[in-house]
């Protein structure tokens, strides 16, 4: 695919598929090709690679005869990350915060206990040097560094934990972390009492005790819940003009 031709792509999918994931566009709300085209100003080749996406996030289904055709919302692939920075950029950004810190909630504490009972000694050990690197950078205010520090941090906690459907999951967890910092919904600097649960976590895994890192865990996870239910909800600031096939173009 050219360089061209994938911008393209990438602008029909950045427009239409924000829109379906925000519920501009409800379930049975049908587009055809022909309508993308007129209204992306794109080719038929484009429209379809678009739609194809859409349809692995199973987002769509497309028919022929019938068109493109949104799907229920419970269909949707909602694992799928670019579909979860989509609806974190929308007007249900808090809903869906709160959907994946449940998820959390339910994945990160046992997935310390597992670390803290399999993981490598070695390995182990040096959960804690990341640890007091991020209680240092979060002392600094070094949101930036923090931030990367605290995707590595539970990313090798389901690392650890030896079971491979946790870490399928890792890119999940990363988009809530991320989330926090991109729509600023962290503070300034990170709490006092988030900073020690890390360290927690990390002492309680090196040493081998799974109930002590997975309360830890735990409370990380309830400490989040409580900042985001701290936050009034947002919606988005979209400008929006209509094209010809009924797409709202922002």
């Amino acid at each position: 695919m050219g360089t061209e031709h994938r911008t393209l792509h990438n602008r029909v999918l950045a427009v239409l598929g924000p829109a379906i994931a925000g519920g501009e566009y409800t379930s049975g709300h049908t587009f055809t090709l022909q309508g993308l085209e007129q209204g992306f100003g794109v080719s038929r080749t484009v429209a379809r690679e678009a739609v194809r996406v859409l349809e692995s996030m199973r987002l769509v289904v497309s028919r022929p005869r019938t068109g493109v055709r949104v799907r229920p919302r419970e269909d949707w692939s909602v694992f799928d990350p670019q579909l979860i920075r989509w609806r974190l950029a929308g007007a249900d950004r808090m809903e869906q915060l709160r959907s994946l810190n449940e998820l959390r909630a339910a994945l990160e504490p046992g997935a310390a206990a597992s670390a803290a009972e399999r993981g490598d000694p070695e390995e182990r050990a040096q959960l804690v040097t990341l640890a007091d690197r991020m209680v240092r950078t979060g002392r600094a205010g070094d949101l930036e560094t923090f931030l990367e520090l605290d995707v590595a941090f539970h990313r090798r906690v389901l690392e650890l934990s030896g079971n491979e459907m946790f870490v399928g999951l890792t890119q999940v967890i990363t988009e809530v972390l991320v989330a926090r910092t991109s729509y600023d919904l962290m503070p300034h600097h990170p709490r006092t009492e988030a900073l020690r649960l890390h360290s927690t976590v990390a002492r309680a895994i090196r040493d081998g005790l799974p109930d002590v890192a997975e309360a830890a865990m735990r409370s990380i996870v309830t400490e989040v819940t409580i900042a985001l239910e701290d936050n009034a909800p947002t919606s988005s600031q979209d400008v929006e003009a209509t094209g010809a096939d009924g797409v709202r173009h922002r």
